[in-house]
């Protein structure tokens, strides 16, 4: 039976004991929770559920192209991020590619059903999970497509904004496409200061990955979208799919979320300080932490050695990474909350650890 690799997956829960009454840290969804115009705005479009949607998403990517101050026909948008990365690589079908590790899974999914074969650069705890300017080494014209995570999925690490340009400029040069994911830029601090969105009149090889997903807590609404000047690009991907791949539903809704200028901006202040306090409360407890810019947490935290499965029985759904490329049963990753459930969830971490002391199993 297929097992899915990912965070969220509350359905498997509701069988068990606890079922709904999980709080989801697995998953990395804005906690103010889905904008009351956006619930107003799908309410408002189930009448025209009796028509099939836009195969252009064109009023959605008129005003998308307008917040994002790029050109129209620079976007693809379709159901979900995850739906672009599948026709992207039907698009480019790239033979070869670089990968982090570890990162986001399903770039490695998705480019398999292609037959790509892939290189991995390794990120290390020594070096705190950061991007050094030793990948560049990696690069050739023998690579047809590097993947950038931007922050990182699950480490919630930035890459540094001169190293990211020079390795655009060498993937140019090499003909190489550079896929760069900013589906979390949006929670952080200095978007505009690591965003590569100003560089794509000049690089047609950049794509730009991005998702209403997390930002606007509309996970359940499947809307994301690439951004990219390759106009042959964005010929094949809309040959590669069919053609309805966004609902009138999930159109509206992201019409409706890009009004919420003062939603987002309530969500980086949110974000900020409850990382912070989430970071500190973590350390205190003897966890490793490595100074996330998105909105969740990864660290370590060797003893419990169960400690999400501990969590699980206290009512908290965590993200074990241990099936990620490259990492360990250690390392764990959760969302950033509201005040009141995050303080819930580190007294639960506390209990846990405090009971598998007592019975020896620390």
């Amino acid at each position: 039976m297929y097992k899915s690799v990912h965070g969220g997956d509350i359905y498997s829960e509701q069988n068990k004991a606890l079922g709904s009454n999980l709080v989801d840290y697995s998953a990395n969804v804005n906690p103010l929770g889905l904008p009351a115009s956006v619930k107003d705005a799908v309410k408002n479009a189930i009448k025209n559920c009796v028509n099939y949607p836009d195969p252009l998403c064109r009023e959605l990517a008129e005003k998308l192209a307008h917040h994002l101050k790029v050109r129209k026909d620079y976007l693809f948008i379709s159901n979900g991020a995850a739906d672009v990365l599948f026709k992207l690589a039907l698009a480019a079908k790239p033979k070869r590619a670089v990968l982090l590790a570890p990162t986001f899974a399903d770039y490695e999914k998705a480019l398999q059903t292609v037959g790509c074969k892939f290189t991995y650069y390794d990120l290390r705890e020594g070096d705190n999970f950061v991007i050094g300017p030793d990948l560049l080494k990696k690069i050739n014209s023998r690579v047809d497509m590097v993947v950038i995570c931007n922050p990182n999925n699950p480490t919630g690490k930035l890459m540094d904004k001169a190293l990211l340009e020079e390795l655009l400029e060498k993937c140019s040069r090499t003909g190489t496409k550079l896929l760069v994911d900013e589906c979390f830029m949006d929670f952080v601090d200095d978007e505009k200061a690591y965003s590569l969105r100003p560089k794509l009149n000049k690089y047609p090889n950049l794509i730009i990955l991005k998702a209403f997903t997390k930002t606007y807590a509309m996970p359940g609404m499947r809307l994301g979208y690439c951004i990219t000047s390759d106009a042959g690009l964005i010929r094949a991907l809309h040959e590669n799919g069919q053609d309805w791949n966004v609902s009138v539903l999930a159109q509206a809704a992201g019409i409706a979320a890009l009004d919420e200028a003062s939603y987002l901006f309530a969500s980086k202040e949110l974000i900020r300080t409850e990382r912070q306090y989430l970071t500190a409360q973590l350390e205190a407890l003897g966890a490793k932490t490595f100074g996330s810019e998105a909105n969740y947490i990864f660290f370590k935290l060797e003893k419990p050695a169960n400690l999400a499965e501990l969590l699980h029985k206290q009512g908290f759904l965590i993200r074990e990474c241990a099936n990620y490329h490259n990492l360990g049963s250690a390392y764990y990753r959760i969302a950033v909350k509201t005040r009141y459930t995050n303080r819930a969830l580190i007294k639960a971490i506390k209990e846990v650890r405090r009971n598998a002391f007592v019975i020896g199993n620390y």
